[in-house]
């Protein structure tokens, strides 16, 4: 502020003092007042005609925008007004420095707000940091409208990687537009400059926000504010906006308006399933929650204390963490940068003392496992892995599934039974004579059985007096129905009904109560054991779905149709978030990285592609398999390693973090061949493997090694939480090959 402006009069007094032409002094405050913008030297001179309103006091004027200020909470430029219309002397720290020559000082402000976000209370810190996205697109957008050119993409180039992970179209689409003609013609820049950015946060962020901008240099606290006042629009909430159950929530439940929780441009609002390979697709990504779900508390505090005592009863060896150690590693601590959900987005039910020993169990194998960290020095690990072939079927068996404990495995039958056996020849229960056997007959289904699932179990602990053994058993048909087998009475409990036509697949939950469905009639479908009628209905694809799959942290679900596209969908509002496009073929297994941060898909040709969620990019894709399909995949505890099989009588080791060489290949049939043709055969695959005789499909560089088997198309494959893989097949003579 400058000028010497008169003190204030009485309320309601008006002066009559004017300018030279008959006009009133011109303040000099840049505010904004009922549509009045800066003053431009002259205001209309009073009417010949007289009129009955005469033109406001300098005074008048001063408090009118004194008020504004007072309202919108510029604090600063009121005090300024203030000491200025009582001809008081502007303290120093409120004194405007020299106007600045040169652009503005975008780069150094936002400099200083990214670091006051990283310095930022826990308690403040996610909020807050979602500020950071509106304010880099704005500064961007304000520097080319004065058409600092350079200095807009040097301000583009220092702050855009830190986006890319969810924003990552909506930054391909701008960072071109380095003209105000571009912008023009950018529909996406329109639409951030023609709109409000909406963002809510809770009251305690606001506050923590307007004093960061107050303690800032006047140049750059200037910059902001004229941001927040154009193109923002800052919603104060009483909750967090993830609190979905909170009471502001319930509040605003049923507005017309958009709700408090939206973030973003209205009409470009995250959460839109989009192709992958489109370079020019104008949605923006959703942002995903990939990180851990937290464990429930008297959950996680039972199982801390049950692996401390295991701690002092066994203590680790030098240099093993002890298992307290690896629970934290596995089970809190968060990846940097990573999200995860919170408990309120699905439901549960309490823990049991057998969801303890579970996870106790998993915990001692983590630790004790192999541990896999893709190829080291260019040689693969050698990895062994346990084929179960299944003799005199005649080709009836249609799936098939391992429990996790290692225990049991299903196998369904185009005869519509289900068959299981115990895996060690184990007795598993008695015959109708009293006898003690070693497989049981499910009868229920009235057509072919096509998928099988088990609840999830665990190895029995030493010591341990809760059973963890499997329970459950999930099965559907071309029937359109659903079963749900007590493994104890060996009886169906649940039909599930609601499919129109043929199921193909079913998943169980990776932590149960949950299971996932996907029918001929164009749909998956979430339900729980507990109800008969389906929870979420996934609707979107072109044709039948026929695989589904679970993100680890089960917030997301994964479903892949016949129209050759996979989608990712949000269980909480059963929304799609990703959709990625690039099979030429049917799809026919899929299968998430335990770390919830990759994808694989695999189709009826033999390839497997990877995706890397977040952004929503295909990162490779992984040839070798034969033609017949990959029927099965699976990951390693890592995340480093991938497990295929299929039809071509291979199972097939993927190293996910070497680059692909497209120049590199191989022959098929790398590895060794099962030594004999016993029901359980144990193979170890040296590095690289011995080359089969003869022509075969390219295989590509990121293979380490492969399992040939005789003549056994494999339906399944399984790595244990030991890194162990397992195999499962039919042996069909007439399928071998020399």
């Amino acid at each position: 502020m400058s000028g010497n402006i008169p003190p204030a009069s009485p309320a309601g007094a008006r002066s009559a003092s004017t300018g030279p032409n008959g006009t009133l002094p011109t303040p000099t405050s840049s505010a904004v007042v009922n549509g009045v913008g800066p003053a431009t030297g002259t205001a209309p001179a009073a009417s010949s005609g007289g009129s009955s309103n005469p033109p406001l006091s300098q005074q008048n004027l001063n408090q009118i925008v004194i008020d504004y200020l007072n309202k919108k909470g510029y604090t600063r430029s009121e005090a300024v007004l203030r000491a200025e219309s009582s001809n008081q002397a502007i303290p120093p720290e409120l004194e405007a420095r020299p106007k600045e020559t040169g652009p503005p000082k975008y780069l150094e402000a936002y400099s200083r707000l990214e670091q006051w976000t990283k310095d930022a209370l826990e308690v403040y810190k996610p909020e807050i940091q979602r500020l950071l996205w509106p304010f880099f697109v704005y500064s961007f957008l304000n520097l080319v409208d004065q058409l600092y050119i350079r200095d807009a993409r040097a301000f583009w180039n220092k702050f855009q990687e830190q986006f890319r992970s969810v924003h990552e179209h909506d930054l391909r689409r701008l960072e071109h537009t380095l003209l105000p003609e571009h912008q023009e013609e950018n529909g996406l820049a329109k639409t951030y400059k023609e709109n409000r950015y909406r963002l809510p946060i809770t009251n305690a962020s606001f506050q923590y926000l307007m004093q960061f901008l107050e303690s800032l240099p006047n140049a750059w606290y200037k910059l902001f504010i004229q941001i927040i006042e154009k193109y923002m629009d800052i919603r104060q909430v009483s909750r967090a906006t993830d609190d979905k159950f909170s009471f502001e929530a319930i509040l605003r439940r049923g507005q017309e308006d958009q709700a408090v929780e939206d973030e973003g441009i209205p009409g470009h609002k995250p959460g839109n399933a989009i192709s992958s390979t489109d370079p020019n697709v104008g949605n923006t990504l959703a942002a995903l929650k990939l990180g851990k779900l937290p464990m429930e508390k008297e959950l996680e505090e039972d199982v801390r204390g049950d692996l401390g005592e295991l701690d002092l009863e066994i203590p680790p060896v030098p240099g093993e963490p002890t298992l307290v150690e690896t629970h934290e590693k596995v089970n809190i601590k968060q990846e940097e940068d990573d999200e995860g959900p919170t408990r309120t987005d699905i439901p549960y039910p309490v823990s049991t003392a057998r969801d303890v020993a579970m996870e106790v169990q998993r915990i001692r194998e983590n630790r004790d496992r192999l541990k896999l960290e893709g190829r080291t020095g260019g040689v693969g690990p050698g990895l062994s892995c346990v084929i179960y072939t299944f003799h005199n079927t005649k080709d009836h068996i249609t799936c098939m599934d391992f429990s996790g404990d290692q225990s049991l495995v299903a196998a369904g039958t185009d005869m519509s039974y289900i068959r299981i056996w115990s895996m060690d020849g184990a007795q598993i229960g008695t015959d109708d004579a009293g006898q003690p056997v070693n497989s049981k007959r499910l009868i229920g289904h009235a057509g072919p059985v096509y998928s099988v699932s088990f609840a999830p179990s665990s190895i029995q602990p030493p010591n341990q007096q809760v059973e963890t053994k499997p329970q459950w058993l999930l099965s559907c048909s071309s029937d359109g129905h659903i079963r749900l087998w007590n493994l104890t009475l060996w009886q169906c409990l649940v039909v599930y009904k609601g499919h129109v036509g043929p199921v193909w697949d079913v998943k169980f939950s990776p932590l149960g109560t949950y299971f996932l469905s996907a029918g001929m009639d164009k749909t998956a479908r979430l339900w729980i054991t507990s109800k008969a009628s389906p929870r979420r209905f996934f609707v979107g694809h072109d044709d039948d779905v026929d695989v589904v799959a679970w993100h680890p942290n089960t917030a997301y679900v994964f479903t892949a149709s016949s129209d050759k596209t996979v989608r990712m969908w949000s269980v909480s509002s059963g929304a799609p978030v990703r959709m990625f496009t690039g099979h030429n073929c049917p799809i026919t297994a899929l299968a998430c990285s335990r770390n919830g941060k990759l994808l694989a898909s695999a189709d009826d040709s033999g390839n497997i592609l990877l995706w890397d969620l977040g952004p929503g990019k295909l990162l490779k894709q992984l040839r070798g398999h034969g033609k017949g399909g990959i029927w099965s995949l699976s990951w390693s505890v890592e995340s480093t390693v991938l497990v295929s099989g299929g039809a071509d009588l291979t199972v097939r080791v993927w190293d996910v973090n070497l680059p692909a060489k497209e120049g590199a290949t191989a022959k098929s049939g790398d590895g060794v061949k099962p030594d004999g043709a016993a029901t359980t055969t144990s193979v170890t695959a040296p590095a690289g493997g011995a080359k089969k005789k003869g022509k075969g499909p390219s295989v590509s560089a990121d293979q380490i090694s492969a399992f040939l088997t005789k003549k056994t198309p494999v339906q399944l494959v399984r790595m244990t939480n030991m890194n162990l893989i397992l195999a499962g097949g039919s042996f069909l003579p007439e399928n071998y090959v020399s």
